[in-house]
């Protein structure tokens, strides 16, 4: 069993950055996906991490701006956001999965989830 914990969600004014992080007990190395998901719509693929750190994979929309990275010692795995816009604003999920396949931005590739962390990019 794998339990996540989201957090670093805030509010950001356009152009500015937020770390999250996710925290695991249970851990292993298992690949952390993230998600979000805006109001009124459906939940979106963000990015992939496998195990080691070393392949990761971005949605076209954050690509430049987000990087995934992990702590392995710290059972971490954070995602940098850099130059926010608007329409980044959503709830924020980390979720794992036993690696970052060619289905890695789908939500059933995943078997543990957590809560959520909101992010809100406003002036």
């Amino acid at each position: 069993q794998v339990q996540l914990v989201e957090s670093g969600g805030g509010l950001v004014q356009p152009g500015g950055s937020l770390r999250l992080s996710c925290a695991a007990s249970g851990y292993g190395y298992y690949a952390i996906g993230w998600f979000r998901q805006a109001r009124g719509k459906e939940r979106e693929g963000v990015s992939c991490i496998d195990g080691s750190g070393d392949s990761k994979n971005y949605a076209d929309s954050v690509k430049g701006r987000f990087t995934a990275s992990r702590d392995n010692a710290k059972k971490t795995v954070y995602l940098q956001m850099n130059s926010l816009k608007p329409e980044d604003t959503a709830v924020y999920y980390c979720a794992a999965s036993w690696g970052c396949t060619t289905e890695w931005y789908t939500s059933g590739h995943y078997a543990y989830w957590g809560k959520g962390t909101q992010v809100t990019v406003s002036s």
